[in-house]
């Protein structure tokens, strides 16, 4: 288990259509782009918050970056303990080394070092509009699926929160802050797979744009425990994400 708790310090868009995907994201959520190598970079104000990337032909899809110190000797430890490697560790001149691998269950990410290279990690961002504010594991086995993050990364066991049919909520923490939560899968999720929240000062303004941009929503608005509401949603290209908001 690593010294200090690894987290998520990225997000990127894996998209059919970057300029459609600009204009449904600035829509919703009020980002603005800039091109930079072969990403385009969208920001909340002055921060830099997510990049797109084109992938004609494939599936869109967010996946988060988790920050460590050392992307190969994690990628050895992934592979010991389950995981499998997408894409082998190789260097993005002037910015970092990365891989990106998945869980022992097939859900997505990428290993990042040096880890505070893009992002300032969640803890900062979790209420500010724009940033992510929440990120979700569905899983086939979240007590297995806890047992490889935690391992891997040192994320701490939270509050679980009982479903009732659905089962349990399990909420982690990374250091001191509670960053997201576990639960089973179930429709439509078709695959293991990490879903992020995206914070907007009103769920159900957040909602209506998503329409208006062209989105669908997909579940909510609901309220959650703790009082915020949430609603999961998919973009114009059917890439799956969801807004989270104080009421």
């Amino acid at each position: 288990m690593p010294e200090l708790a690894a987290t998520f310090v990225w997000y990127e868009l894996m998209t059919t259509d970057v300029t459609a995907a600009v204009a449904f994201y600035a829509a919703v959520l009020g980002w603005t782009s800039q091109v930079s190598d072969r990403t385009t970079i969208l920001s909340a104000g002055a921060a830099q918050v997510v990049g797109l990337i084109a992938f004609p032909g494939a599936q869109n899809r967010w996946i988060g970056s988790i920050g460590v110190d050392d992307v190969d000797a994690c990628v050895v430890r992934l592979n010991a303990a389950g995981g499998s490697v997408h894409r082998a560790a190789e260097d993005i001149p002037g910015a970092g080394r990365f891989a990106v691998v998945a869980d022992p269950q097939g859900a997505d990410f990428v290993l990042f070092a040096p880890p505070a290279c893009r992002g300032r990690g969640p803890a900062a961002a979790m209420l500010t509009p724009g940033h992510v504010g929440w990120r979700e594991l569905h899983s086939d086995d979240p007590a297995a699926a806890f047992a490889f993050y935690e391992e891997m990364f040192g994320w701490i066991r939270g509050t679980v929160h009982d479903m009732g049919p659905a089962g349990s909520y399990q909420v982690f923490a990374a250091g001191a802050a509670d960053v997201g939560g576990m639960m089973r899968r179930a429709a439509p999720v078709t695959q293991p797979t990490w879903l992020y929240y995206f914070n907007v000062e009103s769920i159900a303004a957040g909602a209506a744009r998503v329409r208006g941009a062209g989105g669908q929503v997909l579940a909510g608005p609901c309220k959650i425990p703790g009082g915020a509401w949430v609603a999961q949603c998919l973009d114009p290209q059917g890439a799956w994400f969801a807004l989270l908001a104080p009421g």
